[in-house]
């Protein structure tokens, strides 16, 4: 089974994950997750669990906060994940999305309104990967174009994974189908 873990206010219905959905069929799912971190990774945690405990083989996907989240939990429980133009420091380049008591955030997926404050940001920290136990277990996807998040945080902190990088493109990662056999089969070994 493989866990597409979407990005920061998006949602499992983003065309990405439908993208994805479309070619792995009954082998995805793509969860809309909680936004606030802590929440979402116990949501995930539990879903690992039990897959892992019925005997049940598990891989992540994630894109952006997606990838961040798809590192701790490889490296937790010994998956192997595909990182696409991951947050590597969410904390710092979620900050611009922070908002003050009275304001709230917006989804991107469908426009709706969440929290999203600096004890949300803080607590990110809590699953920063600091040493990654099997960088082998890693297939990591950037463009050099991402307008979002600097490639080079990721190229560094990720050099030991499979890495791929690509000129041009965006925070979503244009042709991405591209590279759906490359993820199957690598998701597969």
């Amino acid at each position: 089974m493989i866990i597409y873990l979407h990005g920061f206010a998006s949602a499992g219905f983003g065309k990405k994950a439908q993208m994805f959905l479309e070619y792995f069929e009954d082998e995805l799912i793509t969860p809309t997750l909680p936004t606030i971190p802590k929440l979402a990774i116990a949501t995930l945690e539990q879903l690992i669990e039990a897959f892992l405990n019925r005997g049940i083989k598990i891989s992540l996907i994630g894109s952006s906060l997606g990838g961040f989240y798809s590192l701790y939990l490889a490296n937790k429980y010994d998956l192997k994940a595909v990182l696409i133009n991951p947050a590597v420091n969410p904390w710092n380049t979620l900050e611009e999305y922070r908002k003050d008591e009275d304001e709230l955030a917006t989804s991107f997926f469908d426009g709706s309104k969440f929290e999203f404050n600096s004890s949300h940001i803080a607590s990110l920290r809590n699953f920063e990967v600091s040493t990654i136990k099997n960088p082998q277990n890693i297939l990591t996807l950037l463009q050099r174009e991402d307008e979002v998040l600097d490639y080079t945080e990721a190229e560094e902190k990720l050099e030991e994974t499979n890495l791929e990088i690509e000129d041009g493109g965006n925070h979503s990662f244009i042709g991405i189908e591209r590279y759906f056999r490359k993820v199957d089969g690598f998701l597969d070994n």
